[in-house]
This record gives C-alpha cells, structure tokens and sequence, in this order.
C-alpha cells in the first residue's frame, strides 16, 4: 500500500487512535502504547523455529509431526514415547515437575505437532519440556512484554501489517522493513537497515505525540517595531547566531498565532541583546520579562537602562512599592510580579526559564487583564544538544545561540590535595591583580557521608590566610546582598552552587570547584562559566579525592561550548523523557541514541515537515 501525499498529511496530522476493539485497546493499555507505530518497536527479543526438523541436533529446538505411543508418570517426571514421522524415529519425551493438567496434553494414540529440546543421552534421543503446538512451518516471534508471549503474538498477527503502519504515516520502505522484523523468513540478529527502521518509527511516533500537544492560541497582538536601527545604534555587533534567533522571533511576532517559542544559549551568549531586541520588536505593544533572582532582574534592569533608552522600563521586586504600571512599555521583576496587578502586555518573557516551575510559567502568561494571548518566550542558559532541539522543536519553536560575543579563554585542570600549594600561590597573585576567587563547596555543614569539607568547616582557613573572605550559600536569606557586597569589594568568596546562575562578576578571574566529580556537567559548565565574563584569562580548578583518571572530569576539560558539554553529557548519562520529564537521566529511548543518531532526527523531522 503506497499513500499519496494527501493520505500521509492526513495520517500524520490526525491523533493516534487507540483501536476501536475493547480487547485489543486493554492490550495496548497494558503495553503502554497509543499506536501501531509504537507497537512496532517492540520487536521481538527472539524467535522459535517451528519449521518440521529434518535432522535432530543435541540442545537445539526440534518440531516433530508425531504420535503418542506410551506415557508414563511418575512423582518428578511424565515420560512419553513418541514416534517422530518427519524424523523417521522412535524417542521419548521428558517433563519435569509435570502439572496436573499436562497429561491432558498426550492422550495414547493420538497425532499432533510437538516441540522441545533434543538431548543426546547415552546414546539415545530425548525430547525435553515437550509442548504441543498447533501450527507449524514458520518463524514463530518471542516477545518480553507484559503480555503473555502467545497473547502478544497473536495481538502482533492481527494488527500489524504494513498497510495498518502505512496509514498512521510512516513511510512505505520503513513499514516494510518493521513487518518483516516481526515476521522474518529467516531468524536473524537484527541488521542496520532494521535497526534504522526501529529508531525512524520510535523517533517519528515521539514526534508525531509532541506535536499533537502542542497548542496554538490566536493573538491580535503584532510586532511592528523596527530592530534594524536599533541594532546600528549598539556600540558592538551581534553575532550571526544572535541575528537568527531575532530573525525568527521576529516572524513569530509577526504571525496570527502566539508564539511560543525556547532560545537556547550559553553562558555569554548574548541572550540579553535577543530579549532586548524581542522589547524593541513589539514596541509600542507592552513587553514583560520575570527573572529567578533580584540580583539578575536588577542586572537586566540595569542593561536595559543602556540599551533601551527610548523605552520606559520598570524593576519590580519585592521591595517595590505596589503602584500602577501602566505608564511603562517594559516591566522586569522577580517572583514578585506574580502577586500584583499587572497591565495588559504583548510580549511575556521568562529568563533561566527552568528555574521556575511549569505553573509559575503557567499562571505568567494569565497575569495580564486581556481577552487574547500573549506571545511568549523563554530564555534558557542550560545548553542542549541538536538532537534535543530538533526533537523539541515537534512541540515548540526553538532557536540556539551557539556562538559567543568573544571566545572565552578559561584554563581548565583536574586538581588532587597535593595540588593545593600551588593553587594557593596562583589564588594570592589573581589577587594581587585585583582579581576575584571563587570556591565551591558540596556542602554547607559537614557529613560523614561525603568526604570533602563543608563551607562552615573550610571558612576559619580562608579567612585567616586571606582578607576580605565572604561566604553565601542556599539557606542564606541574604545571599543576594552577600553576592553585591563581594562584587564590589571581595577577594574570595566561598559558596555552594547557588551562584551557578545569577550575578556578573566582572573581576573574578578562578573557580574553584570542590568535589568536582559530584556534580553534573551542565552545572560544572554553568559554575565555570561565572569567570571570564570580561576577557579575563579565565581558570577553573576541578577538585577531587578520586585517585587515577576521571575520564568525564578530563573530557570537560576538553570543551568550551556548553553545546558540546551537553553533547557529552549525554554520553556519560544517556537522555531521558522528554515529553513529560523534559530529559532527566536514565535511557527513555528503547532504540534511539540521543548522542548518535542526528541524522535520523533529521530525516524524521524533515518527513513530518514534508507531508504536513
């Protein structure tokens, strides 16, 4: 069955049914499936050769057309003499620890299809765990499912065929190829071409869910603002990759649809110039971004007082007074904005948008008193690979800023406790150049059952070595004040990872980080990220207790770009679940690699976009 193109649209655009017999969708329910497509991917871990045998092997499968000549029972064992047409022979059955109803299963006299495993012993042919069987001559699938093999099989049997895959979209060559690795002529491990087969229908059936949830809200808002002067009056020029992402928020403005659309980019990427572009874009429309923290909100706040000189723009925190806004064409604020009156606005943005919660994003975008949506961005530090993106991209528009303003230099060495001398020289002479030190502990107060020192325990040693020594961590109420103070007048500053995002140290120059092998790669990316942000000549100290080679330790060393960290994390983590769990570690995939398989992504992504 080949489709036309309209057949495959409609395929593709239509949501997967669970079938219309109750029998089989309780099956399916049981399977954790919602398509054939993804029944397909549960392929068989084995096969039974039920074809007559010619020859008897010793510990191979045999399948004999026989009759039951004589049976015996005994406590441990039922033995039956069986006399093998297809093989021309006499030779017994054995069962071991029988059940009560086998017996049933070899009346005298009678003529059936049987299989077991043929046993050479001393001299004579056993058949051992003979079962009867009803139907020969094929490759028969094993299936390990939830469902009882003969159940799964015959389920397979009845509802998978090519033209069944053909109709839910998958391409002819693919549905094929799916069939005949249920439905072998010969048993054999699975080959390239299967395995591809495997992953295009794993990845399209995942695809094909994240656009069915993705939802499209009408909106009478439309950007009108231009960026091109804007951009001319910078004191810098913006990145290739800083222009694209704006290109494209500047489509989804434009369009009849809220946008709903993910940039991605690193540590020093720019993402401040993109939002401050987005305001620009939308402009004389009311824009609106929350951020995680005061400190980051005061930041952007402070940017935008630079950059956007034709705008008027707001703080709102906490601490600000409660009054009306209306005056304002961009709000920046913290948590804060959530529990106050906010005027109708265009644009909604979200900066580290995984620091909030998916309500708080959520109950964002219901704040403004207005009868349309707005459109909405969010803005992610916490790089993915391209796999990812491309994956992601089935449920909601993303971009991806790869490049940096300027290439960061930042030296990064795994450092053990006969190292510690001369990190210590290298700490006093950053400060002597009126350079910042930060050190990151695991820890706050110390644990017996981690073996590195906690801030608490390692404070009284810094400080009595070095002046001007300030500590934060997570349970300090006033780490943001701490974090300005250091800023402004500190030479060291001991912390746990509560600094991983937030403030601009423009002076701090060290990171070193305490127990590196804890830690995943994408905070370690994050924490070495704080240095440098100047053009400083950057360092970043990975301190471990492990002895020998830290193969995940030395390869970070290796990467500057937090899209190949991300690349790399998943080598040593292996993706997770997307679709509800938004990648957590642990393998959801059963056949894709998200490390390996980028071309696959590609040309499933391409399919779907081809035929909708």
């Amino acid at each position: 069955m080949i489709l036309s193109n309209a057949m495959v649209k409609s395929a593709i655009s239509a949501t997967p049914l669970l079938p219309n017999n109750e029998d089989t969708a309780k099956k399916f329910h049981t399977l954790g499936v919602s398509s054939i497509t993804a029944l397909s991917i549960l392929a068989p871990s084995s096969f039974e050769d039920r074809r007559l045998s010619d020859e008897l092997t010793h510990n191979a499968s045999c399948v004999m057309d026989a009759t039951v000549e004589h049976i015996v029972r005994t406590p441990k064992t039922l033995k039956i003499t069986f006399f093998a047409h297809n093989l021309d022979t006499t030779l017994e059955g054995v069962i071991f620890s029988p059940k009560p109803y086998m017996i049933h299963q070899f009346p005298k006299g009678t003529r059936a299809f049987f299989s077991g495993k043929a046993v050479l012993e001393q001299g004579r042919w056993q058949i051992i765990q003979p079962v009867k069987i009803t139907a020969v001559g094929s490759i028969v699938p094993v299936y390990k499912t939830p469902l009882r093999t003969d159940v799964m099989r015959r389920l397979v049997e009845k509802t998978l065929t090519v033209e069944s895959l053909c109709s839910e979209g998958i391409p002819h060559a693919i549905a094929q190829t799916l069939y005949e690795i249920h439905f072998p002529k010969q048993p054999k491990p699975l080959n390239e071409k299967q395995l591809h087969a495997l992953k295009f229908a794993e990845l399209y059936d995942y695809m094909r869910q994240l656009r069915h949830k993705r939802r499209f809200h009408p909106t009478h808002y439309r950007a009108c603002g231009d960026t091109a002067q804007w951009m001319k009056s910078l004191p810098f020029e913006l990145t290739h990759d800083q222009q694209n992402a704006i290109a494209d928020i500047s489509n989804d403005l434009r369009s009849p649809n809220a946008a709903r659309r993910m940039i991605v980019g690193d540590v020093g990427s720019g993402k401040t110039m993109v939002i401050f572009a987005s305001v620009v874009l939308m402009h004389p429309h009311r824009s609106l971004l929350m951020a995680p923290t005061t400190i980051l909100a005061n930041q952007l706040y402070e940017e935008a007082q630079k950059y956007l000189l034709h705008l008027k723009t707001v703080l709102v925190t906490s601490a600000t007074k409660k009054g009306s806004l209306d005056e304002y064409d961009f709000i920046i604020g913290t948590h804060a904005l959530l529990h106050r009156p906010i005027p109708e606005c265009a644009l909604v943005m979200v900066d580290e948008q995984h620091r909030f919660g998916t309500a708080q994003r959520h109950a964002l975008t219901k704040l403004t008193d207005s009868d349309t949506a707005p459109h909405f961005l969010q803005f992610s530090a916490t790089p993915i690979p391209r796999t990812l993106a491309m994956i992601e991209s089935a449920h909601i528009d993303v971009s991806l800023i790869v490049q940096t303003p300027f290439v960061k230099n930042i030296d990064t060495k795994v450092i053990h406790k006969n190292d510690f001398p001369a990190l210590l020289e290298h700490i006093r002479a950053e400060i002597a150049q009126d350079h910042q030190v930060l050190i990151v502990y695991p820890l706050v107060e110390q644990s017996e059952s981690i073996n590195y020192q906690s801030i608490e325990e390692a404070r009284s040693y810094w400080e009595s070595k070095f002046e001007n020594v300030y500590v934060t961590h997570g349970k300090d109420k006033e780490k943001e004040q701490v974090l300005i103070d250091f800023r402004e007048s500190g030479s060291i500053l001991l912390a746990t990872t509560v600094v991983e995002v937030g403030i601009s140290l423009p002076r701090l120059s060290t990171v070193v980080i305490v127990g590196a092998e804890r830690l995943g790669l994408s905070t370690l990316h994050q924490l070495r990220g704080r240095v440098s942000r100047t053009g400083l000549q950057g360092y970043c100290y990975l301190y471990t207790n492990t002895t020998g080679k830290n193969e995940r330790l030395e390869s970070f060393g290796s990467c500057m770009s937090g899209f190949e960290i991300a690349a790399l994390d998943l080598k040593f983590r292996k993706s997770g679940d997307l679709l509800e769990g938004r990648l957590q570690s642990g393998n959801k995939f059963r056949w894709v690699d998200m490390g390996e398989d980028e071309e696959i992504v590609k040309e499933v992504k391409m399919w779907l976009e081809k035929n909708i």
